[in-house]
């Protein structure tokens, strides 16, 4: 069935490496204990088949989610469609840690004084060695192309954290890292500690961009930019809000960033991106993911794919070219907003 758009590739930042325009986000997969919008295994293992065989190469999940089952399945799927390693590229994240308990989500959490996570989250030299391993034998991988920080330590001194991450790379469990959700300053001092150094710095920011969150075009942009470092945006659609048919995602109930994008003028940018999409026969899910491939900054939207028929519809949007009429429109309601706290 899924045949809509033909997949296209870019250049990962300043790498050498190459990545299909979208990145298939695996938060979606794994064990509904964690949370009830959760793909169980079959359905998962579909899915990913299908975005793979759509031409997406780029996979990104993390230590957190479903508490390590996300990144089993993806192992499975790599190789029940043979996926050859050479081409794919496995993205996969540090910092939450994993509950023993299969219905606990740490994502988003700080779990300082629970004995049983003591030192099995953050950023220090030991979980990271730590979470690297774990990570590596669920995934049944022997390294990642991309390993990412999930959050900010702010208990753990960034040099810890940088020649930790130097040495996975010098050790061959990892060729490129990247980081997540973060201030500017924050993510330019951790390069600049790497750089005095000569440390591996990082490649990629993953941070939270869409047309009802817009304010890393204040400095993280700019900064990504200049540096020539890759940009792969999660929740490009807002977990949901921007496909229009229904402003309260199917996660609006459980997840918790869900009721962070929530704005005054939300209903302003949503009742745009219908308007373009009516006139345009299609989806208003397209057309916002088709504003953010349009910024020349941006190199793979992370999508999430709970159907085959959303899958179909989001590649669609790698042939849909905005006029600057519609992308003004677009963003002219927008109304800048406190950043959320990550």
């Amino acid at each position: 069935m899924v045949a809509e758009g033909k997949m296209k590739y870019t250049r990962f930042g300043n790498t050498g490496m190459r990545v299909s325009r979208f990145c298939l986000g695996c938060m979606t997969y794994g064990n509904s204990k964690w949370e009830k919008w959760v793909k169980e295994e079959e359905e998962s293992l579909e899915l990913i088949g299908k975005a793979y065989k759509a031409g997406i190469n780029f996979f990104d999940t993390a230590e957190a989610y479903s508490n390590g089952d996300s990144e089993r399945l993806l192992g499975k799927a790599i190789k029940k469609f043979n996926m050859p390693r050479s081409r794919i590229v496995v993205a996969t994240k540090v910092f939450f840690g994993i509950s023993s308990e299969p219905d606990v989500n740490l994502c988003g959490t700080k779990p300082l004084d629970d004995p049983d996570m003591v030192n099995g989250f953050g950023l220090s030299r030991k979980h990271i060695f730590d979470a690297i391993e774990g990570s590596l034998e669920r995934l049944g991988l022997d390294y990642v192309d991309l390993y990412q920080i999930h959050r900010f330590d702010y208990d753990t001194p960034l040099e810890e954290t940088m020649e930790a991450l130097h040495d996975l790379v010098r050790l061959g469990k990892v060729r490129y890292i990247g980081a997540s959700s973060m201030h500017a300053w924050q993510f330019q001092k951790a390069n600049n500690i790497a750089e005095k150094h000569g440390w591996t710095k990082f490649v990629s920011m993953q941070n939270l961009y869409n047309l009802v969150y817009r304010e890393d075009e204040r400095e993280m942009v700019p900064y990504c930019v200049d540096q020539g470092i890759a940009q792969i945006p999660w929740s490009p659609l807002a977990q949901g809000i921007l496909a229009g048919k229904n402003r309260k995602s199917v996660r609006y109930d459980t997840d918790f960033f869900v009721h962070a994008f929530f704005s005054k003028n939300n209903e302003d940018v949503v009742d745009r991106v219908v308007e373009v999409a009516n006139k345009r026969g299609i989806s208003p899910a397209r057309v916002a993911l088709a504003w953010v491939l349009s910024k020349p900054y941006i190199t793979a939207p992370i999508i999430g794919v709970g159907k085959e028929e959303h899958l179909a519809d989001l590649l669609g949007s790698l042939e849909l070219e905005l006029t600057e009429e519609e992308v003004h429109k677009l963003e002219e309601a927008y109304i800048p907003r406190p950043l959320i706290p990550m």
